[in-house]
């Protein structure tokens, strides 16, 4: 059959039929009406009306590419996981990069966050680890997520992007400041998705062979170095080249010059998790490596272009519900809702069988008791029973993949705010720590007046309250950097810092 299809290229419609008249409708006559009889046109121009699928609410422009997942380290005492269980084992995996709140038409230098969605085709199912090249967030609770996304959207009245949006939502929620800071400064606009590094950001649980659980972080350390865009250089990168990223991953895997990460994690104790500091399932904190450093795993390697854009890359549907016996949840609440909304979006974006589509389908064994739907595209189960318990098939739980038990701290179900928590009202001390202690003074400079651009374009009348509200989290960040800031946006630095005091 494969064969037959190399060498009888005609040209067909959708069932298959070979056709002639590609370019030209039937009519009556040379200038008379068309036919309704010509379903050639009708195919064509029905199947042109839906070539285009609703793009992805977040994560809209980006690119992927195929390669190689290999492991380097044993790391048996912290998983069961069958990717990991033998040194120099590989795994098929999909990479997608992206930006965040643009849209598909968006420039690739635009300052925003970059997604780093991996899928890890495994022998137990797919894995996928979706993340940025952050190790933070915005925001730590779902409810958040969809007001937070629409601040970086487009203004409904003006329909343009809107500073002042932002600006508001970030000063009237504290907790986004480790991550705005890191936007602010030069990691906003990475040089290309080859240079700069991943993260899995949530907390997620590994467990053993013996049923013992301890937390980890993912972590993707470029080999190719960081290299980022300082805010100029972006600007100017948006009038040259706006698929700059795209063209740089495309033509370098052309060029065999293969993009590869290290793969590490971090992992914490559920012992230590109970005493630490900060609420070690807070996506607006890190881990610092000082106390927990990065354990070496394996790594990744990029090696292959999709043959198609759409069939592969705006089709593939990454969902952190996709694990694998051996890694599992935390009670990281991003996560926890996460679980939910992203199969759910693919599922109104692609289709209730999306993970039948090539670059979703896992290439083991999948049986289950899904049937029907749009676009069922295999056997359908057959004529197997579609329901459980049954007294005809063979397709039953394995008790062996069961996990062990959450241990909960608590029996009180409650709407917890971002004032209450231990740990959980402390925005502060990460971010100033990055400032003073990371960043170099070239950096510091380059935040400064990112931070200065960015909140000079804030408007309206509620213009001062959010500059004043804004500038207070910088101060309790740092000193230095709110007086600069302020400096910077003309206001006196001085009197802002005596009346942030007050």
């Amino acid at each position: 059959m494969e064969e037959f299809k190399k060498t009888n290229r005609k040209l067909t419609t959708a069932s298959g039929r070979p056709y002639a008249e590609h370019e030209n409708s039937q009519s009556v006559g040379k200038r008379g009406p068309l036919l309704l009889q010509d379903f050639i046109l009708h195919e064509k121009m029905a199947h042109f009306n839906r070539e285009r699928i609703p793009e992805r609410v977040v994560h809209a422009k980006g690119t992927g590419a195929y390669g190689t997942f290999k492991v380097t380290h044993d790391i048996s005492r912290y998983t069961k996981a069958k990717i990991f269980n033998q040194i120099g084992k590989t795994a098929k995996i999909f990479l997608r990069f992206s930006t965040v709140g643009g849209e598909k038409g968006s420039a690739d230098s635009e300052r925003d966050p970059r997604g780093f969605a991996l899928k890890f085709y495994t022998e137990d199912g797919n894995w996928d680890l979706v993340g940025n090249n952050t190790p933070v967030f915005f925001i730590k609770d779902p409810k958040k997520f969809s007001d937070f996304i629409h601040t970086q959207k487009r203004d409904p009245r003006t329909n343009l992007k809107s500073p002042t949006m932002m600006w508001d939502f970030w000063s009237l929620n504290p907790e986004s400041l480790h991550q705005v800071m890191i936007l602010m400064s030069d990691r906003g606009t990475p040089y290309s998705y080859r240079h700069m590094d991943g993260f899995g950001s949530h907390t997620y649980s590994m467990i053993n062979a013996e049923n013992e659980r301890v937390w980890v972080k993912f972590h993707f350390k470029t080999q190719q170095g960081i290299k980022n865009f300082t805010g100029p250089e972006a600007d100017a990168m948006r009038t040259q080249d706006m698929d700059h990223s795209q063209r740089d991953l495309v033509e370098a895997i052309d060029r065999g010059e293969f993009p590869k990460w290290s793969v590490k994690i971090q992992v914490m104790t559920e012992e230590e998790a109970k005493t630490f500091r900060w609420n070690p399932f807070d996506l607006s904190k890190i881990w610092p490596h000082g106390e927990f450093p990065l354990i070496d795993l394996g790594e990744i390697e990029l090696n292959e272009v999709p043959r198609n854009y759409f069939a592969h890359v705006e089709q593939a549907a990454f969902a952190p519900s996709n694990l694998v016996d051996g890694i599992g949840f935390s009670p990281d609440k991003m996560l926890q809702g996460r679980i939910l909304s992203y199969a759910d979006a693919h599922r109104y974006r692609l289709g209730v069988n999306y993970e039948q589509i090539p670059v979703n389908a896992c290439p083991f064994m999948v049986s289950n008791y899904h049937r029907d739907g749009q676009m069922r595209v295999d056997g359908n189960g057959n004529e197997d029973p579609n329901y459980y318990p049954n007294s005809f098939g063979d397709v039953v739980p394995d008790e062996s993949y069961k996990e062990p038990a959450w241990e909960l701290e608590s029996n009180v179900a409650d709407w917890y705010d971002r004032n209450e928590g231990e740990g959980d009202n402390d925005h502060y001390t990460q971010p100033g720590d990055l400032f003073r202690k990371v960043m170099t003074d070239a950096d510091r400079q380059n935040l400064i007046n990112n931070i200065v651009g960015a909140m000079s374009g804030i408007s309206g009348p509620r213009r001062d309250q959010i500059i004043n509200l804004q500038l207070c989290h910088w101060f309790r960040a740092d000193i230095s950097l709110g007086m600069a800031v302020a400096s910077g946006l003309g206001i006196d630095a001085a009197a802002a810092m005596q009346k942030q005091q007050h």
